[in-house]
């Protein structure tokens, strides 16, 4: 067995991490450009954090003035810190025999389902972070009523009408203009593909490198894991189960400006088949560290 084999697995792991099941709402979001810092490495309570500043200060502007000397507002500033979610996987045993020479398509095998699992966790913990919690001025979320409609297109016309509705709910709250998207859910997505004069064509690109189309302001994705929300229009829980029967799937909008994204650390967790002469099994699992959440609770919303 090579001697720098967890490494270059490890080296791949955090490649594919980064490059493969990637969720394409995400993109051109840049990172925050701020350290990542580990805390209790190696304990019960490690944790990857990074500090946030808050841009709350606005100096006043003036205008034609004609009063000298200007007058001088204070800076001042805040900073909030936020613990990255960490995202383990259980090992896989491999034996000597399966990684002797490993290539890097044996690698991928071996490893695709724990980069797999664990990109599909985050984005979906990502979309259910930027989904408001609950309707208010800042965070609108709207209930599309298909009461009495019977064909796609009147769905579609309604459906529309509720995007035309979100828009006009981001500009009172001056979100600005550019930099909207909207991810669609899959419910949504059919029901505006059913109208395909007006949307279907367009939506049915979504995924053959062309730029994101756009409906009413919107830059349209689509995901299949968006969060759902009760009758009531409140956000269900990550990870809870809510009421089936009754839940609503929510289409959700966000500014770029307002996303949050920082990936942390990811590590590597081996046991060599050295340890274990009987049955020449290695173990392997993997860790990794990731956020995507609003800056502020605003500039987000939704469509039920």
């Amino acid at each position: 067995m090579p001697a720098n084999f967890p490494e270059v697995w490890e080296a791949r792991v955090v490649q594919l991490l980064t490059t493969q099941n990637v969720a394409p709402w995400l993109d051109g979001i840049p990172e925050l450009d701020t350290e990542v810092i580990e805390v209790g490495s190696g304990s019960a309570g490690e944790a990857n954090i990074i500090h946030l500043p808050i841009e709350t200060f606005q100096p006043d502007v003036l205008l034609n003035n004609t009063t000298y000397p200007i007058a001088v507002q204070a800076f001042s500033d805040t900073s909030v810190t936020i613990q990255l979610d960490k995202y383990q996987t259980k090992a896989t045993s491999l034996s000597d025999d399966q990684i002797i020479g490993a290539s890097y398509s044996r690698i991928d095998s071996a490893t695709r389902g724990h980069v797999t699992q664990i990109n599909t966790t985050k984005y979906r913990k990502a979309i259910h972070a930027q989904a408001p919690a609950s309707n208010t001025a800042n965070t609108p979320v709207i209930t599309v009523d298909y009461t009495g409609l019977t064909t796609g297109a009147e769905k579609a016309e309604k459906l529309f009408e509720s995007i035309v509705d979100l828009k006009g709910r981001f500009d009172k709250a001056e979100v600005p203009a550019e930099g909207r998207r909207l991810v669609l859910s899959t419910d949504h997505q059919n029901i505006l593909l059913l109208d395909r004069n007006r949307f279907g064509d367009l939506l049915s690109n979504l995924n053959t490198g062309k730029v994101a189309p756009m409906i009413a302001g919107f830059e349209i994705f689509s995901y299949v894991a968006n969060p759902k929300y009760s009758a009531a229009g409140v956000k269900n829980a990550f990870g809870a189960a809510g009421v089936p029967a009754t839940d609503l799937t929510a289409s959700v909008a966000f500014h770029v400006s307002n996303v949050a994204k920082k990936t942390g650390m990811t590590k590597q967790y081996f046991a060599s088949a050295a340890t274990d002469p009987t049955n020449q099994t290695n173990l392997i699992n993997y860790r990794h560290y990731f956020i995507a959440m609003p800056v502020k609770n605003a500039q987000i919303g939704a469509i039920l």
